[in-house]
């Protein structure tokens, strides 16, 4: 049996990645997981909202699906970053960072996000923390608290909105004058929401603790929470080099069962939805997984 040669090669090992891979090894499939070990979530303290998970960290949760899937001998694990990808009359093949090259019937991208952070002092050292950007995962831990907002426009007012639902103590902070319709200002400000204009130049913290923001304009607003939607781009080239679409939200297109436009070419969490979030990506996982094994079985049968 050729050694490089798998019925499914996924790239990504977080999440979604692993629930693909154990989908397929219960399928008997052999299946090649490409992962370099780096989360997004790697500096998040607890994930939520995930079944018989709640509260754990995302490592723990990690560790223990990797020993899972693990126990299913016909799914490898490579170690690595996969850098090209191309068509071959066969299906696909994959070239890494180290130099390796391996070919497979099936693609499944796991392959997640990268976050474009603003070019705020402490920002980076706090998301995931206290800077945060999904109330579902995070807002109940910090409910009640002081909590800014920063983003501008039809988003911000749909943002604040939101999260006025888990405190009553926000701040919406615009980054620079203010591009909300006169209604929306109006309508904020009537729940208690305040608009600061004056663009955050600082955020302080203790080891990703937000304590308190400094404005541009000399004044510091304390706060206990930062929600903020970071730009972001793919973390993977190979999709668009292989010709699939992404959406003008950034997103990968895939169909209700993680298809892309590309036969034989499957994607799956982070990198497919916005809805950034472990059992999101488990499920999207276990979908893309069990759909790449149906359209093997069709072809072989």
């Amino acid at each position: 049996m050729d050694q490089r040669k798998f019925d499914v090669i996924i790239i990504g090992g977080s999440y979604a990645g692993l629930s693909a891979a154990m989908a397929l090894g219960r399928s008997l499939r052999r299946v090649l997981v490409i992962d370099a070990g780096k989360p997004c979530n790697r500096q998040t303290p607890h994930s939520h909202n995930f079944l018989t998970q709640d509260g754990k960290t995302p490592s723990e949760i990690a560790v223990i699906a990797r020993e899972q899937v693990e126990k299913y001998d016909t799914v490898s694990f490579l170690s690595d970053y996969a850098v090209q990808g191309r068509k071959t009359d066969q299906g696909f093949e994959i070239s890494t960072e180290k130099g390796e090259v391996f070919e497979g019937t099936k693609l499944i991208f796991a392959t997640g996000v990268k976050d474009l952070m603003p070019p705020i002092p402490g920002f980076v050292e706090c998301w995931g923390i206290s800077v945060i950007h999904c109330p579902y995962c995070h807002g109940y831990e910090v409910r009640g608290e002081r909590t800014g907002v920063l983003a501008n426009g039809e988003f911000a007012f749909e943002y604040a909105k939101m999260i006025t639902n888990w405190t009553k103590d926000l701040t919406l902070f615009t980054q620079g004058e203010s591009s909300l319709a006169k209604e929306q200002a109006e309508k904020l400000m009537a729940k208690g929401v305040k608009i600061i204009k004056s663009k955050i130049a600082q955020i302080e913290h203790a080891d990703g603790k937000l304590t308190q923001v400094h404005l541009e304009d000399g004044s510091k607003v304390p706060l206990a929470a930062l929600y903020a939607k970071t730009d972001f781009v793919q973390s993977s080239d190979i999709p668009l080099a292989l010709g699939c679409t992404i959406a003008k939200n950034g997103y990968l297109e895939v169909d209700f069962v993680q298809k892309t436009n590309i036969p034989g070419v499957f994607a799956c969490g982070d990198s497919t939805n916005m809805f950034r979030t472990v059992s999101y990506a488990v499920s999207a996982g276990t979908m893309a997984g069990a759909a790449c094994n149906k359209e093997l079985i069709d072809e072989e049968f």
